[in-house]
């Protein structure tokens, strides 16, 4: 069995051990927080990718993601071709009054439309305030970080390889063309020279 009163004695040692230190308190906001890269604040807009394809706010656990769309034609891109519908995005608002953070949305965006931004200073004395249109969400892009760089002993991305094997196709189809048409001035030359001499 212990000494009695040796818990007590423990807590005041740790106790008289911390009234001796200083204290290093941030005073926020004089003092902003250094937050990890993948910082989970706000959820960043990327318009122009959307194509309101509504798996983000299918799979969104609170149901918090409200996007409304219209559809409109579009004229054939060739002549004699049919003509196309497209989803236009009317709106797109996230209540983050009802966000959980979860990150779910932005991980099943198949085409990068939604990020994370790091900033978290949006707090709204108004509970209907916290819920952002697309005008805001729009801003928030601008925010968020690049992307961390690659580790060199990192396999290659698919898309950037696919993108590598296109230009290099196209490079080497110039190439060939330009060949082609050295041959053709060459082959024109002798023929040419030999009707102006006659």
């Amino acid at each position: 069995m212990g000494i009695p009163g040796s818990g007590l004695a423990k807590g005041l040692a740790v106790t008289l051990r911390t009234m001796t230190r200083r204290a290093h308190t941030a005073q926020y906001p004089q003092a902003q927080p250094e937050l990890p890269p993948r910082t989970r604040g706000v959820i960043g807009l990327f318009e122009e990718n959307c194509t309101v394809c509504m798996l983000c706010a299918r799979e969104c656990p609170d149901w918090c993601i409200y996007i409304d769309s219209h559809k409109e034609t579009v004229p054939p891109a060739a002549p004699g071709g049919r003509e196309r519908s497209r989803n236009v995005l009317d709106r797109f608002a996230i209540d983050f009054a009802l966000c959980m953070y979860c990150g779910i949305c932005i991980e099943v965006c198949p085409f990068d439309a939604l990020f994370w931004s790091p900033e978290f200073e949006y707090a709204e004395e108004d509970i209907r305030d916290l819920t952002h249109e697309r005008d805001k969400l729009r801003e928030w892009m601008w925010t968020v970080p690049a992307p961390p760089a690659l580790d060199p002993a990192a396999e290659e991305p698919k898309e950037i390889a696919a993108a590598r094997k296109a230009a290099e196709k196209a490079a080497a189809a110039e190439a060939a063309k330009a060949a082609e048409a050295a041959e053709a001035a060459k082959a024109a030359e002798p023929d040419g020279q030999n009707g102006g001499a006659s």
